[in-house]
């Protein structure tokens, strides 16, 4: 299959959706039991898997649905409606194996992907953010380190880890076997309970190089003009779908509770201040929709014309992802507020509540980013250029 020239745009994208609403009644069965274990049950990520989230995220050249950024971030958005921490897992398996898959050269593709189509492929999971250190060796190096946050962990084959080479400072990324990291049971969370983010570790495993890419790299080995957009960009997709997929069901469990308490006695949501709070809440979060949309419907024209993103796309994508996830958390502020005990007993709003809390802390939406958008917005850093989530000179 040949690599596509602009953004592919994919035919499977409707029925992928009809496909994740299928399961909607299979997730929210299974969603307590999944706290409690602190994960997905492995039918329920498998009917996932099947369903083609995650190939969703594949480049098509290895057999992947390959979706363009709109379509995997209302792909996210469509799971995470149905749960939350399902949600959470599938957009952390599917970054960072399409991003693995599209990054790594041949000799890695071939075992790792041989058969994406059929479902024989790895799954990765795995952090990005607080390299290891890799001691350069022939043909490899030698990685020793502690990472956290590896969410979906127990569904995956394969680890996805930062490392940075000893002598040269160089930032690398790699894959390796699950079965060489040695896994850290302390997930112990209040929110997204059920995506098994565990810390993992290893000391002196060999890696190839052919194993490893450089982790700023905007140049894909596999796939088409999405995958331009680098790593940190491709988990701002993923993450503004989740964002925005939470905070819609968060507003209909809300409306479902409303009509539920209306006409009974003293009931709040028959009160003008509730109306017009949910009303509001429903144009904000539509507004950072519509918003995330447009940013993204830019940066897939500017990527068909053969470009590269700008500074101003690339602020404006990790601006649009920290006002989606905000606009969630506000949103169930406005939810906790008006669905009173309900919001605190065992159920959706409960539970979605939490997730959202939870997620809301992730690093790509921290306070830090948002200072630095502003900073070049303002104009107060017109030279400077991003580095992951740090503006730098």
């Amino acid at each position: 299959m040949t690599v596509p020239a602009g953004v592919h745009v994919s035919p499977e994208f409707p029925a992928m959706l009809d496909r994740i609403d299928a399961l909607a009644g299979e997730l929210e069965s299974d969603a307590a039991a999944a706290e409690e274990r602190g994960r997905l049950a492995e039918s329920t990520a498998r009917a996932l898997l099947d369903a083609g989230v995650v190939r969703a995220g594949l480049p098509a050249n290895l057999g992947g649905h390959e979706f363009s950024p709109r379509q995997l971030i209302a792909t996210i958005e469509r799971v995470s409606y149905h749960d939350a921490a399902a949600g959470w897992t599938m957009l952390a398996l599917l970054h960072v194996t399409g991003t693995t898959a599209a990054y790594l050269g041949d000799v890695a593709a071939a075992e790792m992907f041989a058969d994406v189509a059929g479902g024989d492929h790895a799954l990765l999971a795995g952090h990005g953010t607080r390299p290891g250190r890799a001691v350069p060796v022939d043909g490899g190096f030698l990685v020793s380190g502690s990472w956290q946050f590896a969410s979906g962990m127990a569904h995956a084959t394969h680890v996805h880890s930062a490392i940075q080479v000893e002598g040269t400072g160089e930032l690398r990324v790699l894959a390796m076997p699950k079965s060489q990291v040695e896994l850290v049971d302390n997930w112990d969370v209040l929110g997204l309970r059920a995506t098994h983010s565990i810390d993992y570790r290893c000391t002196d495993v060999h890696v190839p190089i052919t194993h490893t890419y450089i982790a700023t790299t905007t140049t894909p080995a596999n796939g088409g003009a999405m995958y331009r957009v680098g790593l940190v960009n491709m988990a701002a997709i993923v993450h503004s779908g989740w964002a925005l997929g939470a905070g819609r069901r968060l507003l209909d469990e809300m409306k479902s509770l409303a009509a539920a308490k209306s006409g009974t006695h003293n009931a709040a949501v028959d009160t003008g201040h509730f109306h017009a709070e949910y009303a509001t809440a429903v144009a904000r979060l539509r507004a950072a929709r519509a918003w995330v949309m447009e940013v993204w419907q830019d940066v897939e024209e500017a990527l068909d014309a053969g470009g590269s993103l700008s500074t101003e796309q690339e602020t404006l994508i990790r601006l649009s992802l920290n006002h989606a996830t905000r606009t969630a958390q506000e949103t169930g502020q406005v939810v906790h507020r008006w669905a009173g005990t309900t919001a605190i007993r065992r159920g959706p709003i409960d539970r979605f509540l939490r997730d959202v809390a939870t997620g809301a802390q992730h690093i790509t939406s921290s306070p830090v980013v948002l200072q630095n958008c502003g900073k070049w917005l303002s104009g107060l850093e017109p030279e400077a250029r991003w580095e992951f989530l740090d503006l730098a000179r």
